[in-house]
C-alpha cells in the first residue's frame, strides 16, 4: 500500500469540472472542451493518462478517446453502487490484450477497442 500511496500522491492529476472553482492534491482543473483537453494531454510526454470514476470514462468512450481499458475484478459481490458505462449510446467492442491474476483473487484485465 505504501508504494501505491507514494505514487498516487506524486502523480499529476486532472479534474474535469464545470462547477469547481479550485482543486488540490497536485491537480489541475480542466474546464475546456473535454475532447480538446484530452487530445492535448495525450500529446504530452509520459506514460499515458489513467482515468477513474464513472462519468468520465463513459464520456471518453463516447468520444473514442480511450486507447486501452483496464478493469480490476475483485472477488467480492457488493450488490449496489454505480454501473460502469450505463447509458453508453453505442456498444464498444473490445479485444483482450492482457490478464494478470493476483494472490488476493483479483484479476486485472486489459482491453483495447476494436477499430
Amino acid at each position: 500500500m505504501e508504494p501505491f500511496a507514494q505514487t498516487i500522491n506524486a502523480a499529476k492529476k486532472y479534474v474535469v469540472s464545470s462547477t469547481l472553482e479550485q482543486v488540490d492534491w497536485n491537480a489541475e482543473l480542466i474546464r475546456e472542451d473535454l475532447a480538446t483537453a484530452v487530445q492535448r494531454l495525450k500529446q504530452e510526454p509520459g506514460k499515458g493518462l489513467f482515468v477513474g470514476g464513472v462519468q468520465l470514462p463513459q464520456a471518453l468512450t463516447e468520444l473514442g478517446l480511450i486507447d486501452e481499458y483496464e478493469f480490476v475484478v475483485h472477488p467480492r459481490l457488493a450488490g449496489h453502487g454505480p454501473t460502469l458505462f450505463a447509458g453508453l449510446s453505442n456498444p464498444a467492442d473490445l479485444k483482450l490484450v492482457g490478464r494478470l491474476e493476483f494472490a488476493s483473487g483479483a484479476v486485472a484485465l486489459r482491453y483495447e477497442p476494436k477499430r
